[in-house]
């Protein structure tokens, strides 16, 4: 069982590392798209996860297995992404890669809701298989840039259809994981009565809440590291930036030991003042003598995405009712994936934009309001979150 759902997220994540990362070279560089259409293609994502998770999230708890709906999804998608591959024009692309985005996000909390169902500890389970998304991250990272060298063409998207169309497939034999909700379609179901009432607990109102702010922060990484750490004078930018993903994996698989001695609260103060740290080493690192700076902060990515998010989703999973779950991980992908990272890459736009300068960009005044807004979660977090303790936290 362990090596099934391992196979699903390994190629789920596969898909996403396939076309994301190099997209926007693609489109740039190639297509010769401006900044505006460049930054629309980038936030696909974002308006995918606002749109789909809790359509999905009732489909998989109501109406039809989580592991047909993600075979449905991804078949779909793949077509979508094909025909993505062809265009040339700002119009159809973005329409198809939009289509395709609100198709894909849903995935991400499907596969977690299949997986959970299958485990009787998921703090301790879930991470080692987790980590098999970002080996598939990674791998499709190497497969673009050193198997194909085709970071600034249309074939990464072709590749992630090709993945998608296998996952699809793939996903009927996902063991069955069959609705455990009955409720008639209407509007107040895509936001289950049951996954509302979630937000009267205040320890995860407060989750919920800090998950959504810290994405502001997050999104001056994804959107702006590589061409700081290119405009600085970093060679091989790109590849350095693996690093992260490489001490995603080593964090990973180290959650249920940290999970067990820390638990969930100060799990989620690690991840977030590792953001604070990873953007103080930006701001004040350099090519030369602070080049160490400048490689912690991407090595700190495991710290920041995996003892955040990941010990989020399994903090989801515990509190959510049994019926819903599929809903709730869906809730927490909107929080975040969606309506956070729209903002977030708003916020850090006009960020950069305020310190343009003539030869570049003022990067340290830049990192140093990331650094700031990640503080202020910080502090809001570690005041207000007060998890009750329980007999397995």
């Amino acid at each position: 069982m362990r090596f099934r759902l391992s196979t699903m997220m390994f190629l789920e994540f596969f898909i996403w590392g396939a076309w994301y990362v190099t997209v926007t070279t693609w489109v740039s560089q190639t297509l010769h798209f401006n900044g505006v259409q460049t930054g629309l293609i980038a936030g696909t994502t974002a308006i995918g996860a606002v749109l789909s998770p809790f359509i999905a999230g009732w489909v998989a708890d109501n109406l039809m297995a989580a592991e047909k709906m993600l075979a449905l999804l991804h078949l779909i998608g793949g077509g979508l992404m094909y025909a993505a591959s062809l265009q040339t024009s700002f119009g159809p692309l973005y329409g198809l890669v939009l289509a395709y985005a609100v198709l894909y996000m849903p995935t991400l909390g499907l596969v977690n809701a299949i997986a959970f169902r299958q485990m009787t500890d998921p703090k301790s389970e879930f991470a080692p298989i987790r980590v098999l998304g970002t080996i598939g991250w990674i791998c499709a990272g190497l497969v673009v840039s050193y198997g194909f060298q085709a970071e600034a063409t249309a074939l990464p998207l072709r590749l992630a259809a090709g993945a998608s169309v296998a996952l699809a497939v793939y996903s009927l034999l996902l063991p069955n994981t069959p609705p455990q909700a009955k409720e008639r379609f209407s509007v107040g179901n895509l936001f289950p009565v049951e996954v509302r009432r979630m937000f009267l607990d205040r320890s995860f109102l407060i989750f919920a809440l800090a998950s959504f702010l810290i994405c502001v922060p997050l999104q001056f990484y994804y959107a702006f590291t590589n061409p700081f750490l290119v405009q600085v004078g970093v060679a091989n930018a790109a590849g350095k930036m693996t690093f992260g993903q490489m001490s995603e994996l080593g964090c990973m698989l180290l959650i249920p030991w940290f999970f067990r001695r820390l638990g969930v609260k100060w799990m989620l103060v690690a991840g977030i003042a590792a953001w604070v740290l990873r953007y103080l080493c930006f701001a004040y690192g350099n090519p030369q003598a602070g080049m160490w700076m400048l490689l912690l902060g991407i090595l700190l990515h495991g710290i920041c995405y995996d003892f955040f998010f990941v010990t989020g989703q399994i903090y989801t999973d515990r509190k959510a009712p049994a019926a819903y779950r599929s809903a709730a991980q869906g809730l927490i992908t909107l929080i975040t994936y969606g309506v956070g990272m729209l903002l977030g890459s708003w916020l850090s736009g006009l960020v950069v934009d305020k310190y343009a300068t003539a030869d570049g960009h003022a990067w340290r005044s830049i990192w140093l309001v990331a650094a700031s807004v990640a503080a202020v979660v910080l502090l809001f977090f570690l005041v207000a979150f007060k998890e009750e303790k329980t007999a397995d936290a």
